[in-house]
C-alpha cells in the first residue's frame, strides 16, 4: 500500500493523470451540463469537479498499478 501511494505521486504519472482529466473531465462537462454551457441552466460546480477527479483518480491509479506490476516481473 505504501508503495502504491508512492507511486501515485511520482511526478510522471500526476502530469500524465491531470493531462487525461483535463481532456475527459472537460468531455464529460460539455456532455453533462451542456444546458449550463449554454445558458439554459444553472452550473453544478461540484458535478463540474467530479468530473475532473474522477478521471484522474482512474489514470493515477491505473498508472500506478501499471508501474508497479512491471517491478514485479
Amino acid at each position: 500500500m505504501k508503495q502504491l501511494l508512492r507511486t501515485l505521486i511520482q511526478p510522471s504519472v500526476v502530469i500524465n493523470a491531470l493531462k487525461i482529466a483535463l481532456v475527459v473531465g472537460t468531455l464529460l462537462n460539455l456532455i453533462n451540463q451542456s444546458e449550463a454551457i449554454w445558458g439554459e441552466a444553472d452550473l453544478r460546480i461540484g458535478h463540474a469537479l467530479l468530473n475532473y477527479l474522477v478521471p484522474y483518480c482512474v489514470a493515477s491509479y491505473s498508472a500506478a498499478k501499471h508501474q508497479l506490476d512491471k517491478q514485479k516481473q
